[in-house]
């Protein structure tokens, strides 16, 4: 992986090749399959509650793919793809590999829309929906979407590493990473907030517990007793995948996310530096912990901006998300799958 000052400047070029405003952007609406499959965002919900009622945890994993897309080249489906034998893929990136999961609820998704409208609603639109839907079906705010993306033909797997943060990241540079897609301190603050709901494994946090900044001793931005109880969940010779809830209330959308980082007890480390390290960052959280209401409409501003990143290049609508219409099979195909355990 790159250093990360050259991290940080290739994730600020990329912005400017695949974000910057009127390049050759889309049209994205509302309503925008009303004609040509005017079922699609109903079977999207329905297929997310039914994920929803199998395993908790799914929906918050699609949740989090919106950003995992959206800010590698733009919000198109490049992270579903599998590798194959001549791409990389963005799965396989350091910030996603055994993190990201629920891929399959996504393909469930992509069947039922085939099924209804073939060849219609991209997999890049699934995401942005789904991701939606994930709030709302956990108790959050619901919003108008707007839709009509592309899928990429390829994934860069150089590209997610280049620019997703690591689970280590501070304050100021999440700041500098969400300005480069002209995104608000706001913005980051809110969007953080899609931590209410779900899981992260041991492995993001032992180096809080044990070895924070290579100090030999845990983060002092952590409560004493919560510290405690995360010492007993991932101990320094323990299973680092096991997980833990993101907030205390990880089945439910809500400003708990907040409340807890006021009280020092963020899971991630890049979660708890918004209110431990920064002025206006932690002005934002401690506005949040108070005002549901407020954060509610924050993170649909944020969730509305990020999906408005767009790549560019001319794209297709897949078959398969997990590959490009007429592309070679996937190396997973080819070889054992790896085996995902994250968020």
């Amino acid at each position: 992986m790159a250093p990360p000052r050259v991290a940080l400047l290739l994730a600020l070029a990329a912005c400017l090749a695949f974000a910057r405003p009127g390049a050759a952007a889309r049209e994205l609406r509302v309503g925008y399959y009303a004609q040509t499959c005017p079922r699609a965002e109903e079977i999207v919900r329905r297929v997310m509650a039914r994920a929803l009622a199998r395993e908790a945890r799914s929906v918050a994993s699609v949740m989090r793919l919106q950003f995992h897309d959206c800010f590698v080249n733009g919000c198109d489906g490049s992270v579903l793809m599998d590798a194959t034998p001549t791409m990389a893929g963005e799965k396989e990136a350091l910030s996603n590999i055994n993190s990201l999961r629920s891929f399959e609820v996504v393909d469930e998704v992509k069947s039922a829309l085939e099924e209804q409208c073939p060849g219609v609603v991209s997999c890049a639109d699934i995401i942005i929906m789904a991701a939606r839907d994930a709030v709302v079906l956990t108790g959050g705010p619901n919003w108008d979407v707007r839709l009509g993306r592309e899928d990429s033909l390829t994934a860069s797997q150089e590209d997610s590493d280049n620019i997703m943060p690591s689970p280590r990241a501070n304050a100021s540079t999440l700041i500098r990473l969400f300005a480069g897609y002209k995104l608000t301190v706001t913005d980051l603050v809110a969007l953080s907030g899609s931590h209410s709901v779900g899981e992260a494994r041991c492995f993001s946090i032992v180096f809080r517990l044990y070895n924070q900044s290579g100090s030999g001793r845990p983060d002092p931005h952590m409560d004493p007793a919560y510290r405690q109880a995360l010492d007993a969940l991932c101990p320094l010779t323990g299973d680092q995948n096991v997980t833990g809830g993101m907030d205390a209330t990880p089945l439910v959308f809500d400003n708990q996310y907040f409340k807890d980082l006021v009280h020092l007890r963020g899971f991630l480390n890049s979660d708890q530096t918004l209110f431990s390290d920064n002025d206006g960052t932690r002005r934002l959280v401690t506005q949040f912990s108070e005002n549901q209401d407020a954060f509610f409409r924050a993170f649909i501003e944020g969730m509305l901006k990020m999906g408005e990143l767009q790549n560019p290049r001319k794209g297709e609508i897949r078959r398969n998300c997990r590959v490009a219409n007429g592309g070679r099979p996937p190396l997973e195909k080819q070889v054992a799958p790896f085996r995902v355990l994250d968020f």
